[in-house]
């Protein structure tokens, strides 16, 4: 029993990971702690950081994740319990959030368990509600964002939440954490040449902390661990292993299982959802194409000419870009999305999508970038209906610029409720600085083609729109058209 006993407290002295459970179970009795992934890959980048090898952090997580109980408070710890003499700053953006880490920071030293082994790490003569020193003079110093640090330095820095969500549009409080940053942060390490600095936080605004510090400086190592995975990845562990994680992969699935976290995206809004779980915040109102200029539509109109448009991925495989189609009605001088699609596959799977989509839809023209794999595919797919190739004649950019005057015009509707309308939506709102662009593509390619065709100066059933050359009179809806 007694050689148990040293095994265990031998492992919880060596092996981070371990001392994070047993401080979770400590400081949260009654509650179930779920192992995850996740917590291994913020465990690896954090051993990194006590044992040298890198100087600046950043970990963007979801709320309720333990980012906190790991960050600010196990690991100046575990820290401290190797070298009673460091000296480490922890940062919130409130002081009732600072002393309650701070709290918890003192309850774990005084764990029987903690005391067994790390003998010499005992808190001092010093033991306030922001400040716990050691009997070797080192040190947890709590304070909140922007709070002062005259005096006072430190080997560790780290910035817990440095802006909590509801601050996140106060363009006031962002200036005055980004400010603090530089101005008072940067000078409290002791030695700027080893001292290191973390920041772990959920995204709530482009401009926040994270977004701030990266606009400046490359030299940051970056977590980031989005709720649900937007792109294949794969993340390293502690012991040398490594963990893949697939597109739309869940973060933890046994907290927050993907219906949940649908229902969370409806509740918050595909903005904040796409900040503080996706860790992809988007400008608020959007970018170039702004939330307002959307229409919303219950029902589609009656009569059709379906549209698809096709960015393809430039290789056919698994392993590379996504593929997207989007569906749209035009009607007069209406654009109504009626459907996306996006996925990764091989060739043969592509081709096959491409024809079953058109039928599905009934389209009247698939439009397909005469770009890579799509090449082929314009060349084996003259089966499918109004297949035709479009050869781009701008960068993005321009493209979607120019498709912008749709939108502000108020000719471009979406679907009030869709499962791929939030996903779609962040990615559109915040370009050109989103992480994908593969679906703003497709939107531009089907807006920009129909607006330049002579189609687009008629309306449905024979009307004669004021748009386009003239057009000899129709009395009847042709959709096979040959000016489109």
């Amino acid at each position: 029993m007694s050689d148990d006993r040293d095994l265990l407290r031998a492992i919880l002295r060596q092996d981070f990971l371990s001392f994070v459970r047993k401080t979770f179970d400590t400081l949260s009795p009654g509650q179930h702690f779920i192992p995850g992934w996740y917590i291994e890959a913020l465990v690896y980048q954090l051993d990194r950081v006590r044992n040298g090898e890198i100087r600046r952090l950043i970990v963007n997580m979801p709320p309720r994740s333990l980012k906190s109980i790991t960050t600010s408070v196990a690991f100046p710890a575990f820290v401290l319990g190797h070298d009673p003499t460091q000296r480490i700053i922890c940062a919130s953006y409130s002081g009732e959030l600072a002393s309650k880490l701070s709290n918890d920071f003192r309850a774990l030293l005084g764990s029987a368990w903690y005391r067994s082994i790390f003998p010499e790490t005992r808190i001092g003569f010093k033991d306030s509600e922001t400040e716990i020193e050691l009997t070797h003079r080192g040190s947890r110093l709590a304070t909140s964002v922007g709070g002062t640090l005259t005096g006072r330095g430190g080997n560790i820095v780290i910035i817990d939440d440095p802006l909590k969500p509801g601050d996140a549009l106060s363009e006031t409080r962002r200036r005055a954490v980004n400010e603090w940053f530089p101005n008072t942060v940067l000078s409290r390490l002791d030695d700027k040449r080893t001292g290191a600095i973390i920041i772990v936080m959920q995204r709530v605004h482009m401009d926040d902390l994270t977004g701030y510090v990266l606009d400046r400086s490359d030299d940051w190592t970056v977590l980031s661990l989005p709720a649900i995975a937007e792109v294949d990845g794969t993340y390293s562990l502690p012991r040398g292993k490594t963990y893949f994680r697939a597109q739309g992969e869940v973060l933890a699935p046994e907290r927050e299982p993907l219906s949940e976290l649908e229902r969370l995206r409806t509740e918050l809004g595909s903005d904040l959802f796409s900040a503080q779980y996706q860790q992809a915040p988007v400008p608020p109102g959007g970018a170039m194409i702004k939330r307002d200029w959307v229409r919303r539509y219950k029902e589609l109109p009656i009569g059709k000419y379906i549209v698809q448009s096709w960015d393809t991925a430039s290789k056919g495989g698994p392993d590379n870009d996504l593929s997207v189609c989007t569906t749209w009605l035009f009607h007069g001088i209406q654009f109504y999305l009626v459907d996306v699609w996006r996925g990764r596959v091989d060739y043969p799977a592509l081709k096959a999508k491409v024809a079953e989509l058109a039928h599905k839809h009934h389209s009247h023209q698939v439009l397909i970038e005469e770009t890579g794999t799509a090449i082929g595919l314009l060349a084996e797919l003259k089966s499918v209906r109004g297949l035709k190739g479009v050869k781009p004649e701008h960068d993005k950019k321009t493209r979607m610029s120019i498709a912008s005057a749709q939108f502000e015009a108020g000719q471009v509707y979406f679907p009030e409720r869709a499962p791929w309308l939030a996903e779609l939506e962040a990615e559109l709102f915040a370009f050109p600085g989103s992480r994908h662009d593969d679906q703003v593509d497709s939107i531009s390619q089907a807006i920009n083609h129909v607006r330049s065709s002579r189609l687009y100066g008629y309306i449905m059933w024979g009307r004669a729109a004021p748009i386009g050359p003239p057009l000899r009179p129709r009395f009847y809806w042709d959709p096979y058209a040959p000016q489109f």
